[in-house]
């Protein structure tokens, strides 16, 4: 059996022959303290991120450094550095929260890009401002939830409910922790893309009070209704949106061998709440300043939205 010196310079090789860092070259993540335990599980996560900054630095990835020291002291509830990666991040105090926004990106959401405004960790930070600057002093968290692996928009997995499925499992369960945390606050679910239909297949177990879904390409229900979790629980409000210069106007709205997904959410037949998101791209749903992300910022404040 080889040394782990050994081992360690058969990895170096290979980062100096290929250009990028072994497989194994970032460690899993430790095992976290529940949620109840915030602190304590916001220390345990950061010491995972220090972890794989030293490992970033050591293979020599300046983007991976970038990111990493970046998240440096920051409240994140779960992190895993392991291929694209995973992230969990929260503004704002969850435990005392009245309402938490959960943001649930589409494809091609990693670590590299999660600090963009195009991208899940600074869309929830530019939902957050926005809605402090709408209701100063309200009680808001915002979750930024890169908690599963979104598919490519260039590979057929972005096709199918594959990723979406598993994806849907994680969400289920981490809105549980956050049911055990604080029990009385109102969830909402802020979905983009893909990220929709991860939504939609979590919302009968997530018994969220709002469900914003934006830039959809459809979320493999018919109806709105099929959102909300059952007659005795009161009826999830879904919102849909699609801003006028978004490409996903033009996705055939089928479902065929499991490809596809199906009704048009901003269709009447769907049934859901419509209102405006500006003349954006598919990109600028969280733009600041935008007419979108105000209307989201109402939405996960539980505040009066204007209907489109």
């Amino acid at each position: 059996m080889r040394s782990a010196p050994a081992l360690l310079s058969a990895a170096a090789l290979v980062t100096t022959l290929t250009g990028a860092p072994p497989a194994a070259a970032y460690a899993a993540p430790s095992p976290l303290p529940p949620l109840t335990r915030p602190d304590a599980r916001y220390a345990a996560v950061q010491a995972d991120i220090g972890r794989a900054l030293t490992a970033a630095h050591r293979y020599g990835e300046g983007g991976r450094v970038r990111v990493l020291a970046a998240f440096r002291g920051r409240t994140f509830l779960s992190f895993d550095p392991r291929g694209a990666g995973r992230a969990v991040e929260v503004l704002g105090d969850p435990a005392t929260a009245q309402r938490i926004a959960v943001v649930v990106p589409g494809a091609d959401n990693d670590l590299g890009d999660y600090d963009s405004v195009k991208f899940v960790g600074g869309a929830a930070r530019s939902l957050y401002e926005q809605a402090g600057r709408l209701s100063p002093g309200a009680r808001l968290a915002v979750v930024a939830w890169l908690g599963y692996d979104p598919p490519r928009t260039a590979g057929l997995s972005v096709l199918s409910t594959g990723r979406a499925e598993k994806g849907s499992r994680a969400l289920v369960s981490f809105t549980r922790e956050l049911r055990a945390l604080n029990p009385s606050a109102e969830l909402a679910l802020v979905c983009h893309s893909y990220g929709s239909v991860v939504c939609a297949k979590a919302a009968p177990d997530v018994r969220a009070s709002d469900i914003a879904l934006i830039g959809s390409p459809g979320t493999t229900a018919d109806r709105a209704a099929d959102l909300s979790p059952s007659t005795r629980f009161p009826a999830t409000r879904v919102w849909a949106a699609r801003s006028g210069g978004d490409w996903t106007r033009f996705v055939p709205n089928v479902r065929f061998f499991k490809l596809g997904f199906g009704r048009d959410p901003v269709s009447r037949e769907f049934g859901a709440r419509p209102f405006p998101a500006g003349d954006g791209t598919h990109a600028d749903y969280f733009k600041p300043g935008g007419e979108s992300v105000r209307n989201l910022a109402l939405i996960a404040l539980g505040a009066q939205v204007p209907r489109g």
